[in-house]
């Protein structure tokens, strides 16, 4: 079963946390990049008319990317990572899972978060999961080690 990794960091948090589950697993892993990267002061979450709030109200947005993986035919499970921002996935993932054919695939998101849960995150993200299995994700602290990670992607 071949895995990729794929994920959104606005911190660097989550990049260290996909990095791990990506040694843990031998799997691929791939950064989920906005074309137009994120500021500071885009992601300042207490600024109403910050970019990060603006496209968080509105369900719809879809913040372009920078590419997706070649050969995505190739993976069989996709674990895609971020952090929680409103209690869901930031809408720059599914900008990623709308723009890869997910086909057969088994998709299972990981999340990190400052205090709150995965919310309502797969209902959020199953529509654009179209043709796949959307396993139910799972937050972590942000020094989440490797065995703890390994132990849940292989109990999965």
């Amino acid at each position: 079963m071949k895995t990729l990794v794929a994920y959104f960091s606005a911190s660097g948090i989550t990049e260290r946390l996909a990095k791990t589950l990506a040694g843990a697993l031998g799997a691929d892993l791939f950064e989920i990049k906005p074309e137009v990267p994120y500021t500071k002061a885009d992601l300042d979450w207490m600024d109403q008319k910050s970019r990060s709030s603006l496209e968080m109200k509105d369900p719809a947005s879809r913040p372009a990317i920078d590419g997706v993986p070649e050969n995505m035919e190739q993976y069989d499970r996709v674990f895609v990572g971020f952090p929680i921002w409103w209690y869901v996935a930031p809408t720059i993932v599914n900008t990623f899972l709308e723009s890869c054919d997910l086909s057969g695939k088994t998709v299972i998101p990981f999340a990190t978060s400052g205090g709150s849960g995965i919310g309502q995150t797969n209902e959020k993200l199953e529509p654009s999961c179209r043709g796949a299995k959307l396993l139910n994700g799972k937050v972590f602290k942000a020094g989440a080690f490797e065995n703890e990670l390994k132990a849940w992607a292989e109990g999965l």
